[in-house]
């Protein structure tokens, strides 16, 4: 299982893994914003003050074939081999992205996460997927690596506005959900904008180890990795009609509107609780509000939703849910019941 290291001084623990993994170069890579607020944390390391810096641009719109052939280049240009080291200190769009540069770049340099964002560090930086967007489309090209270890520090989640802050918060909540009631219970008498730092590390906790429990058993999405897609068919076609319309939109939003719809499918299709959903939709309704979108864009959505991954044998795949924890994989619905989802996350509850 992959290594998961939480401190609240992750220059120290760094330096511990590079002793261990002995890299003959190290390179850091973050992003312009991640370079200004959070590497001043890392540079007690002398080996990192001495790593060579790869910067690319901030937000998910550089998560592109530009970007990680610029990693390529710069790790290429400063004589890393098979056996150089790639820390990735940032967002979720570092970690991805880094990943996927580690994972190519001479066939596979090892990589280490210090994930930055509270979605990096419950989602993103863990469980080995990696990736950049492609052709208009989410995470459209990429492949398994996972990193050597992940640093977590939830003292890096004070530079985080409230948005960034509640973006990650909603992969926490798909995890609860996908667990027990006990936990989604918790997660939703979660306080977003007066934070509490030392419950939410134990939050933090609890979400990496449901990850963490389901990626061990299905490490290559075969079976009940698919679990972990909960919200994402639906999120994803939100994500790439915010790309094709040049809206900016959080992934974090995107799960969270993408809970609202397939928890309908859920109750439409399995039975899922209606009190239990209506819950959930008020929680998401207050926190995140809704994405606006009219029926004009059903169609659309639709076509987003047909180049999925995930599908198989051109049948939409749905994961859902018959009840909080009561996992249902490979499920699939009509077209007529998507446009009635998406009805409901324009005006449901």
């Amino acid at each position: 299982m992959q290594q998961i290291i939480y401190t609240h001084t992750p220059a120290t623990e760094i330096d511990a893994l590079i002793a261990r993994l002995k890299p003959n170069k190290v390179f850091l890579l973050t992003d312009e914003t991640t370079h200004r607020l959070c590497k001043p944390r890392l540079d007690e390391s002398p080996v990192l003050r001495q790593a060579t810096s790869i910067v690319i641009g901030a937000t998910d719109e550089h998560k592109t074939l530009d970007s990680l052939a610029h990693v390529w280049k710069t790790l290429g240009d400063g004589g890393a081999t098979r056996h150089s080291l790639l820390i990735c200190l940032g967002g979720g769009m570092i970690t991805d992205l880094g990943g996927f540069a580690a994972a190519t770049f001479k066939r596979g340099i090892a990589f280490v996460n210090v994930p930055t964002t509270l979605l990096a560090m419950v989602d993103a930086a863990v469980g080995g997927k990696t990736g950049i967007n492609f052709n208009g489309l989410k995470n459209e090209i990429g492949a398994f690596r996972e990193a050597e270890a992940v640093v977590i520090d939830t003292h890096f989640l004070r530079t985080l506005d409230v948005q960034n802050l509640r973006s990650g918060y909603a992969e926490m909540l798909k995890h609860a959900l996908l667990s027990n009631a006990a936990m989604w219970s918790d997660h939703l008498a979660t306080d977003l904008d007066s934070p509490d730092y030392d419950r939410l590390q134990r939050l933090v906790e609890q979400s990496v180890s449901v990850k963490q429990s389901i990626v061990a058993q299905d490490p290559t999405e075969k079976g009940l990795r698919k679990a972990l897609n909960l919200a994402h068919t639906t999120a994803h076609a939100l994500e790439s009609l915010a790309l094709l319309e040049g809206r900016t939109l959080l992934h974090g939003y995107a799960v969270a509107w993408g809970i609202v719809g397939e928890l309908y499918l859920s109750c439409r299709q399995l039975g899922f609780p209606t009190e239990r959903m209506r819950q959930t939709v008020q929680f998401v309704h207050e926190t995140y509000g809704r994405f606006h979108f009219t029926c004009d864009h059903y169609e659309q959505l639709f076509a987003f939703m047909t180049h999925d991954k995930k599908n198989v044998d051109a049948n939409i795949n749905f994961t859902l849910l018959a009840d909080v924890g009561d996992i249902r994989l490979d499920q699939h619905t009509t077209k007529s019941a998507l446009f009635e989802m998406f009805d409901f996350m324009r005006e449901g509850m």
